[in-house]
C-alpha cells in the first residue's frame, strides 16, 4: 500500500466539494490515490488526471481499503460513522471531516475503536491551520493579551445548496457544521467548557433559506466565549472574524478588513509586524501561498503523523469534544435552557464507559 518510493495510497472516499480543497495536499502527499464515491469519482479523477501522481477510481469502498495505507473520508455527515468504523476494523489509519459524526456517543465510539486497534483518527478541523488562528492562538498562549476574559467568533456564508444540509437531523444544521469550527477554536485557545447556552432561528428571506445561531460557552476557567453563525442568501459573501480581550490588551481579526490585524495591547497598537514570527526578517505576517494552504498543512501534519512523526495539532479526542459542545448547544436551543458540561468528558468516570457504534 505504498509506492515504489515509499509514499502512500492514499484512499479519499467522497468526491463532493470537500474533497477539491483537498486533493492539491493528497497529491503532494500521495503516490497514489484511489477515489471511491456514490456518485462524481470519475469527474474528480478526470479533473485531476494531469497531477503528479495517478488518481484511480474503486468500486467499492471494500476495494478502496484493501488497496489504501491511509484512508480520507470527505463524504456528508450522516456516513461518516458506518465509513469510518469500516475503515477502522480493516485496520486502516483514518483522516474524517468534521464532525467526527453526527452524534457525541458515535464520536466517542471511533475514537475508542481507534484507540483500541492502535490505530489513528484524526477529524479535520482545518480552521487550527489558518494562519489568522494560529496567531490569536500564539498570542493567547505566549500571554500577550494578559489572563484572557472573552472571546467572540464570527461566521457567514450562503446557505448550502445540497439539500442535507436543510435536514437537521442529517448535518446538525448550522451549529454542527458550520459553528464547529469556532466551538473547536474556543476551547483550542480557552480550554474546556463548562457551560453551554444557545438559540438558534430559521426561515426564509427572498425565497431562500436562512439560519443563525448565536451560543455562549463557559469555560472552567471563567472565560466567557460568544460564536455567532449565519447561513443566509445566495449572494452572502463567506466571512470569518473573531475579537479577543484579556488584561493585557485585545487583539482582533476580520476577513473583510484590509488590515489583518487590530490590537492594542496595554495601551499600545500592535502591528502586524508584532505579531509575526521571529524568522520574518521583514516584520510582515507572510501571504498564504498554494504551499502554506490550510487544507495541506492540515493532510501534511496528519500523515506525518501517522508515519511516525510529531503529534498532530488535532487528536481524536479533540473531535469528540467538538462534536459534544455542539450537541449540548443544540439542546440548549431545543430546551431555552442553559447545558452543563462540566469541563472535557476525557478522564471522568462516565468517559470510562465506550461509547455505543450507533
Amino acid at each position: 500500500m505504498v509506492n515504489d518510493d515509499g509514499r502512500p495510497v492514499i484512499g479519499l472516499v467522497g468526491a463532493g466539494g470537500i474533497s477539491r480543497a483537498h486533493m492539491p495536499g493528497l497529491l503532494g502527499l500521495a503516490g497514489e490515490i484511489c477515489d471511491f464515491s456514490q456518485d462524481g469519482a470519475e469527474e474528480l479523477a478526470s479533473e485531476f488526471s494531469e497531477g503528479p501522481v495517478p488518481v484511480r477510481i474503486a468500486n467499492s469502498l471494500g476495494e478502496l481499503l484493501e488497496r489504501c495505507a491511509i484512508i480520507d473520508v470527505v463524504t456528508p455527515t450522516p456516513t461518516h460513522l458506518d465509513i469510518v468504523r469500516a475503515a477502522l476494523e480493516a485496520g486502516r489509519d483514518v483522516i474524517c471531516e468534521k464532525p467526527m459524526a453526527r452524534t457525541a456517543a458515535g464520536s466517542q465510539a471511533l475514537a475508542d475503536l481507534a484507540a483500541d486497534k492502535g490505530l489513528h483518527l484524526y477529524p479535520a478541523h482545518v480552521v487550527r491551520y489558518f494562519p489568522e488562528y494560529q496567531v490569536l492562538k500564539d498570542a493567547v498562549d505566549a500571554g500577550r493579551l494578559g489572563a484572557l476574559a472573552v472571546l467572540r467568533f464570527a461566521r457567514s456564508g450562503a446557505f448550502p445548496t445540497t439539500p442535507w444540509f436543510a435536514d437537521e437531523q442529517a448535518s446538525g444544521g448550522i451549529i454542527m457544521d458550520q459553528m464547529i469550527h469556532d466551538l473547536d477554536q474556543a476551547r483550542w485557545i480557552a480550554g474546556p467548557i463548562s457551560q453551554v447556552s444557545a438559540m438558534r432561528t430559521r426561515g426564509q428571506a427572498a425565497g431562500s433559506p436562512v439560519e443563525a445561531a448565536h451560543v455562549i460557552l463557559t469555560h472552567t476557567n471563567g472565560v466567557i466565549t460568544q460564536c455567532s453563525s449565519v447561513w443566509g442568501p445566495p449572494h452572502l459573501e463567506f466571512t470569518t472574524e473573531y475579537s479577543a480581550a484579556g488584561t493585557g490588551g485585545t487583539l482582533a481579526h476580520s476577513s473583510r478588513d484590509e488590515r489583518r490585524y487590530r490590537s492594542d495591547l496595554n495601551g499600545g497598537d500592535l502591528n502586524s509586524a508584532d505579531l509575526a514570527n521571529p524568522r520574518q526578517a521583514d516584520g510582515f505576517l507572510p501571504a498564504v501561498g498554494p504551499a502554506e494552504d490550510p487544507y495541506t498543512l492540515e493532510l501534511r501534519d496528519y500523515v506525518s503523523a501517522i508515519q511516525g512523526g510529531p503529534q498532530a495539532r488535532v487528536s481524536a479526542t479533540d473531535g469528540v469534544e467538538a462534536v459534544r459542545i455542539a450537541e449540548a448547544a443544540l439542546e440548549s436551543t431545543a430546551t431555552g435552557q442553559p447545558v452543563e458540561l462540566g469541563g472535557d468528558a476525557v478522564g471522568r468516570p462516565e468517559a470510562q464507559q465506550k461509547g455505543a457504534l450507533r
